[in-house]
């Protein structure tokens, strides 16, 4: 069985047992990983011409789909990864930031979100794409901007309740947070944290519950999103840019948590992520910096993870700005670097910033 590692697709994972390939999404393609006895090793490359930003196994046929970056377009392949063809038919916009799969009446829903921030749908395994324009009715559109030029927002991430896949959340970096109750007919602005919002995420087991890693910390509700509190700013030692938060799908207070110990911004004259992982085993109320085969404040920044549970244990996937992959078969006691020298793992030109020291 195959999982994925991207910045801007699914993150949890169950199997019996761990998996031995995992689909990391790079700056020039998809770089597969095979385990090889104890360890890790390339076993091959994809669209490498691509900077990819989000992949997606779709869960009943199993065809694994391509988000690239920087008008890359869809790419979709029905044998492994063996061979791929372009899947945009209807996407009017080829900035591809995210992607998710729901069921919805019955059948799987793939659902696409790129920059300028819009939402598609396919309901035909990608091969015709409609949009979901009511994203764009809400009263913060014309506040949506993203820093970087040309100031324009994209689709981060998308999420659904666990209990009704009608619900349906976007994550606008940055504009904030949007809500559907109705498959995307229409949304609502969720006010109460930074504008900066990196991504949702919910407890499954108490999806009142919920989580949001953003610009200035992470912010937590237990009331489903109608308030919310700043439980990390940006001066904590867990660090003040977190991006990427997994939670144990049947242990939920069980969580796992990468950030920056400073912005973007910064980077541009530090070249320095500082980046760390932390876990908490009581739903976010506490954290331990993790080390134990980490290097800690890393360099680079850490633009992707994913977490797969297999039995009462789980393995942890991180890849980083400087194009390396670090795992945990042990719920994060312990690290292994596994791989090195991918090309960069990286939401749009954040490894650029990050690499600006060593080409000087």
């Amino acid at each position: 069985m195959a999982i994925a590692l991207s910045h801007g697709g699914p993150t949890v994972f169950e199997a019996q047992t761990p998996s031995d390939e995992v689909l990391v999404g790079t700056a020039k393609g998809i770089a597969t990983l095979v385990r090889d006895g104890g360890g890790w090793r390339v076993a091959g490359h994809a669209l490498t011409d691509k900077h990819i930003s989000a992949i997606l196994i779709e869960p009943e046929s199993g065809a694994i789909f391509a988000g690239a970056y920087k008008d890359g377009s869809l790419h979709a392949s029905f044998d492994g990864g063996k061979t791929w063809e372009r899947r945009d038919a209807g996407l009017a916009v080829t900035d591809i930031y995210s992607l998710e799969a729901a069921k919805v009446g019955g059948k799987v829903r793939i659902f696409c979100g790129t920059e300028p921030a819009r939402l598609f749908f396919s309901d035909d395994v990608g091969a015709s794409w409609i949009e979901m324009p009511e994203l764009r009715s809400v009263p913060t559109v014309d506040s949506w901007s993203f820093p970087g030029p040309p100031h324009v927002a994209h689709a981060k991430h998308i999420t659904f309740d666990p209990r009704d896949p009608q619900t349906m959340y976007v994550s606008i970096e940055v504009g904030g947070l949007l809500r559907s109750r109705d498959g995307g007919k229409t949304f609502e602005d969720v006010p109460g944290m930074y504008e900066d919002v990196h991504r949702l995420v919910i407890n499954p087991a108490d999806p009142r519950r919920m989580y949001v890693p953003g610009g200035n910390g992470l912010y937590a509700s237990q009331d489903e999103g109608a308030t919310w509190t700043h439980v990390l700013d940006t001066e904590n030692e867990v660090g003040g840019y977190p991006d990427q938060l997994v939670l144990h799908p049947s242990n939920p207070d069980l969580m796992f948590i990468a950030a920056a110990k400073d912005s973007p911004g910064a980077w541009r004259m530090t070249h320095f992520a500082g980046a760390r992982i932390s876990r908490s085993q009581d739903g976010g109320r506490t954290w331990e910096v993790l080390t134990h085969g980490l290097p800690d404040r890393m360099q680079g920044n850490i633009e992707a993870m994913c977490l797969e549970a297999h039995g009462a244990g789980c393995s942890l996937f991180a890849a980083t700005t400087a194009g390396e992959v670090f795992a945990s078969d042990d719920s994060g006691e312990t690290w292994s670097l596994v791989v090195t020298g991918l090309a960069p793992i990286s939401k749009g030109g954040h490894f650029v910033q990050l690499m600006a020291e060593a080409a000087t």
